[in-house]
């Protein structure tokens, strides 16, 4: 299970967090910028990771029981 967070502007893909890397990736000059400053945080680092457990670890056997 992974865990993606993407943030667009003009339907363009800004930075992106993702759970099996650990850490955002920024897509454009902008959000390279933006990754490197949230990178260094590692409060929200530790609440995105976080976010796998909450959000798709609870819901996984909803999802796939509807399959």
């Amino acid at each position: 299970i992974e865990f993606i967070r993407s943030y667009y502007y003009n339907k363009m893909e800004l930075i992106r967090f993702s759970s099996s890397l650990g850490k955002y990736v920024g897509f454009t000059e902008f959000g390279v910028k933006n990754a490197e400053r949230l990178n260094k945080d590692t409060s929200k680092l530790a609440a995105m990771n976080a976010q796998k457990g909450t959000y798709c670890l609870n819901n996984i056997g909803i999802w796939f029981s509807n399959i």
